[in-house]
């Protein structure tokens, strides 16, 4: 079978997805499946409208365009927001987006009257994670002059944390972004059918015992796809973590000195780092490297060790492990190496319904009914 390779087990995504939109749904919250990560795969997109994601949500409308091919018929939104050059295409393919400047809104707004067509927004806000945002002191301005274009329907506000600086979403910042919603339906009257709390990083605030307010959707991604909340990599119960396997193929297994021998400067991608033991290693040598995925992000099989990679390489020693050139190691991934393994044209993506693992009905009733 060819190597390098990406296997996608649906079943276990569309379980995880399943409890998530179950579990958030008994607190009023919706659950819009982000898409970016595996590109708009439509078959990735299809699992998760089957267990119930409320729509799909893309940071790059060329993968909403994609879905938008294949025959899915389902809510968009572009999590990104848009640039004005891409408007036209932002409206024809989306049904929403998610802003936070008035002259890229006005955009939108000539470009879906133009196409005779009404676009949605939601108003992001910042927040405390700088990234994007509206700051919660001009956010009246901004609704007030985005209710006054034609072809615009404002659905609500949002927010995102925890992606650029960390900021952990908590009581006080979510808090924050319900008094803002109240605020504005206070001041121009109406109803924000849409307080969008964030991503996976919200999830262990929103599974807690406190209210949640006005917070009524999330946008997930990387719980759905590693079961795992994005603040501290922790697993959440009932949920796979093993949805994605890495796999790669040994090119050479040989017997190594641990340390290297010669004057020491940069690698390919930096620092070497610095090793001073004496001795040999069974070391392997596979055919998966920076070009292919974020190495960093890869656990090996117990009992291995990732010593280093190239452009084009990735060398583990292979421990007690008994293994030959031709051979196949598995690797489990994080956020990152899944992204870039999906965005390389040389790894293979092989999708498949797998055999789900059977799960103790005690610790599913926990998560599902301790709140």
């Amino acid at each position: 079978m060819t190597a390098p390779r990406l296997e996608i087990d649906l079943s276990k995504i569309e379980h995880n997805t399943r409890v998530l939109v179950e579990i958030l749904g008994q607190r009023g919250i919706s659950v819009c499946g982000v898409t970016k990560a595996m590109l708009g795969a439509p078959l990735f997109a299809n699992t998760l409208l089957g267990a119930g994601v409320k729509g799909l949500a893309d940071s790059r409308v060329e993968n909403i365009q994609s879905m938008r091919h294949a025959g899915i018929d389902a809510h968009m939104s572009l999590i990104r927001s848009p640039m004005i050059s891409q408007v036209e295409q932002v409206i024809t393919a989306s049904n929403m987006s998610l802003n936070t400047e008035i002259d890229v809104i006005a955009a939108l707004s000539e470009a879906a009257s133009s196409a005779h067509t009404v676009h949605s927004i939601l108003l992001m806000v910042e927040l405390g994670d700088l990234r994007e945002g509206i700051m919660p002191n001009d956010l009246e301005d901004v609704m007030r002059k985005t209710l006054s274009l034609p072809n615009i329907k404002l659905e609500g506000i949002g927010t995102n944390l925890a992606c650029r600086s960390g900021v952990v979403p908590d009581a006080k910042n979510m808090g924050e972004l319900s008094q803002l919603a109240n605020t504005l339906e206070a001041t121009f009257g109406g109803t924000l059918s849409t307080v969008s709390g964030g991503n996976s990083a919200n999830l262990n605030w929103a599974l807690g015992d406190e209210g949640k307010g006005r917070i009524n959707n999330l946008r997930l991604g990387e719980a759905i796809l590693l079961g795992c909340e994005p603040l501290y990599r922790q697993p959440i119960d009932a949920l796979f973590t093993d949805a994605f396997i890495l796999v790669a193929e040994i090119i050479e297994a040989k017997q190594k000195p641990i340390t290297p021998r010669g004057s020491i400067a940069q690698t390919a991608f930096g620092d070497a780092k610095a090793l001073h033991e004496s001795g040999t290693i069974p070391q392997l040598l596979l055919v998966i490297g920076q070009m292919d995925t974020d190495t960093a992000g890869l656990t090996p099989p117990d009992g291995m060790d990732i010593l280093g990679a190239s452009s084009d390489h990735l060398i583990v020693s292979a421990g007690k492990h008994v293994l030959s050139a031709g051979s196949e190691v598995e690797f489990q991934l994080n956020y990152s190496a899944l992204m870039r393994a999906m965005i390389s044209p040389f790894v293979t993506k092989k999708f498949s319904h797998g055999r789900l693992a059977h799960w103790r009905s005690a610790k599913r009733a926990a998560l599902m009914g301790a709140h």
